[in-house]
């Protein structure tokens, strides 16, 4: 699950396999922490829409997607249409791990999996976005409907979570074998089985995409702080909320100050940072330097190379 990281595989070591189990069921929902899922990387007859070469495998195989991931709920909170979605349709303050573990699984497939099951991920949240209908009030005053498979709603749900996976890859440190454009080009691909077929190719037309979001749609309203306010400090125990409040705050740290500002966060020190990086080391050291899901894509594509 690790990036360029020089920190010794303790996956297999009794004190901390036990810890490494648990925080793997956290995320995947399993509680042996391999979902049934999972071995589908294991099937197909193809190597998906990336590859063990690709700027994809190397981002999502790092652990710094998890304050990523924290990253782009942050910044999608800023989107009015995205906002009102999540509040109206989901149940986030209530499961909110199942929902992290839902978002899991079409990441991991589509970043891993053989196109054949892509797809089949891909259909399951196209029906689910189908039922995510509903209206908000924009920035110009004016009620608005909106649709989760509208290409707006698409297209920012799409650049929140690559500048996310993005900006905390590079700004904790971990350094490209490839290129951060073709990360972005590559990862567009990603959300073509989901109706968007004009997402950003590169770093700069990323870029510009944003600020045209923060120019016409992005804004604060009550719902937005409270929703951050939820995901700065969502109900986990002690133990657990303890290093998700440093990734958290390095998520914050990684926002620009526009973006920051508008969702009611102050600004954080690179201390965060750093003390993501170290926790982030231990998590790869004790869950491996590759997910279960990662292995068995590796394993479906040796034998295809054979």
């Amino acid at each position: 699950m690790a990036n360029n990281s020089q920190v010794p595989d303790l996956s297999n070591f009794p004190l901390t396999k036990p810890l490494a189990n648990r925080f793997r069921e956290v995320v995947s929902g399993s509680k042996d922490g391999t979902p049934k899922w999972a071995y589908q990387m294991l099937e197909g007859e193809d190597e998906g829409y990336f590859g063990p070469e690709s700027a994809v495998w190397e981002v999502h195989g790092c652990v710094s997607t998890i304050v990523g991931g924290i990253r782009a709920l942050l910044l999608q909170a800023a989107h009015p249409a995205a906002l009102a979605g999540v509040a109206e349709h989901s149940r986030y303050q209530e499961d909110p791990l199942g929902r992290l573990a839902g978002t899991t699984k079409w990441l991991t497939i589509t970043s891993f999996g053989a196109k054949e099951f892509i797809e089949k991920e891909a259909k399951r949240v196209n029906e689910m976005h189908s039922r995510v209908t509903g209206s908000y009030i924009g920035k110009d005053g004016q009620r608005h409907e909106y649709a989760a498979k509208q290409s707006e709603y698409l297209m920012w749900v799409h650049c929140a979570f690559t500048d996310g996976f993005l900006k905390t890859y590079e700004m904790l440190g971990y350094k490209f074998k490839t290129s951060a454009d073709q990360y972005v080009r590559e990862w567009a691909e990603s959300a073509v089985p989901l109706g968007l077929t004009d997402a950003p190719k590169s770093v700069t037309e990323l870029e510009a995409k944003l600020t045209e979001f923060r120019e016409r749609s992005l804004l604060s309203n009550t719902t937005t702080l409270n929703v951050v306010k939820f995901i700065m400090k969502p109900p986990f125990t002690k133990l657990g909320l303890i290093p998700f409040t440093i990734f958290a705050n390095a998520a914050v740290a990684t926002l620009d100050s526009r973006d920051r500002e508008l969702l009611g966060l102050k600004k954080r020190g690179r201390v965060w940072l750093k003390l993501s990086r170290v926790i982030l080391e231990f998590l790869s050291a004790i869950l491996g330097h590759e997910s279960p899901s990662q292995k068995f894509a590796r394993q479906r594509i040796a034998r295809l190379r054979k």
